[in-house]
């Protein structure tokens, strides 16, 4: 298979069976509720956004919730939105999605990735509304899932990072242990080495999603430990306030976040909601609508980079531009061997491109992170 033909893989929609049950096998199998629902032809539909986290918290929520902004100016008197947000994973999940479908909710996203069950439960039980979860894998007729290879910006991200280290010591501020965020982790530290293959990543886990001061703390004791440059998968600037009071630099997550610690930021990942937004509301409205496992990428436009700051010497600058490029055209994938465990075992040979299905099981650190997958 050629690179270009792989990628265009990754740039379908992911309703392949294998990869379907790929993903049952490893996290539990998907669940069909019957037929899809029909569409709507009298207006406006209700639509609702379910956040973990505050849509002030200036990163993934705030994202989401300007996604939701652009589906009302694009779709107009056609749409009508409510989000709910601060909802915390679990139960209380559970009643939120289960009252929003009562109210007339005919499309509800959910935006975090322990909403899975609960939104799986409350899809069973109304069969005529659309439901769709961020960063999920468990689908049922009226479920699906959508989410995006933040993994390509992120190595992209670890490329700066690992030009602008002097102590070869990159922190990194981590919420959870799930694939998604090993991924995240993994792709950052193979586009540091590709710049400087002495660097290590540590890596501090700090169990939440948003919580500014729990993650200024990691950061501070990630920096202590000798660590110059700040690298997260969190929902808030504080790693960067953190790493600007240090004198060190900061990349960044789910939006340009250089506002906030300008002489520390470098660049980062940043999600693009709305058009996904859009395009599924529409697709109900019109009736085409079908579950799906929606996985984005840079080609597509679900993920960018945040422009890369000055700092970063010029050549390494044109060197992220033009591994974008190849990123964006199908010829270099983020995850290309070889590819080692952090514990030294071959995962990838020299040439051999990972695929989608294994990246989204992923549950190793690469060789150069330091830290252990425990939370």
């Amino acid at each position: 298979m050629t690179m270009s033909n792989r990628r265009g893989r990754w740039r379908r929609l992911l309703v392949i069976p294998l990869l379907l049950s790929l993903l049952a096998a490893a996290c539990g199998s998907s669940t069909d509720n019957g037929s899809e629902p029909e569409g709507l032809t009298d207006g406006p539909i209700k639509v609702a956004f379910v956040y973990v986290g505050p849509i002030g918290d200036a990163g993934w929520t705030r994202r989401h919730d300007e996604g939701r902004k652009e589906l009302e100016q694009a779709l107009g008197a056609k749409v009508e939105t409510t989000y709910v947000e601060n909802v915390p994973e679990g139960d209380e999940a559970e009643e939120v999605f289960e009252r929003l479908a009562q109210e007339g909710n005919k499309v509800i996203f959910g935006t975090s990735f322990g909403y899975g069950d609960p939104m799986l439960a409350v899809a069973a039980r109304h069969p005529e509304t659309v439901f769709m979860h961020a960063t999920g894998y468990k689908t049922a007729a009226n479920l699906g899932t959508y989410f995006g290879a933040a993994e390509e910006a992120r190595y992209l991200s670890g490329m700066a990072a690992g030009a602008m280290t002097k102590s070869n010591v990159i922190g990194y501020v981590a919420a959870f242990p799930i694939p998604e965020v090993l991924r995240g982790i993994d792709a950052f530290t193979l586009g540091a080495q590709r710049v400087n293959p002495d660097v290590t990543v540590r890596v501090e886990w700090t169990s939440t999603w948003f919580d500014p001061v729990k993650e200024k703390t990691v950061a501070q004791s990630l920096l202590d430990a000798g660590a110059d440059v700040m690298a997260q998968h969190q929902d808030t600037p504080s790693a960067g306030e953190a790493a600007q009071a240090a004198g060190g630099y900061w990349v960044g997550y789910n939006d340009d976040l250089s506002r906030f610690a300008p002489k520390a930021w470098l660049t980062g990942p940043v999600w693009n909601w709305g058009p996904f937004y859009i395009r599924t509301v529409e697709q109900v409205l019109d009736g085409t609508w079908k579950s799906e496992q929606y996985y984005g990428d840079m080609a597509d436009g679900l993920v960018t980079l945040a422009p890369v700051s000055s700092s970063v010497p010029a050549d390494v600058q044109a060197e992220i531009a033009e591994v974008s490029q190849q990123i964006v055209d199908g010829t270099f994938a983020p995850f290309t061997g070889p590819i080692r465990k952090q514990d030294g075992t071959q995962v990838y040979a020299d040439g051999q491109v990972a695929e989608l299905g294994e990246l989204l099981s992923l549950d190793y650190f690469v060789e150069g992170v330091e830290g252990t997958i425990e939370s």
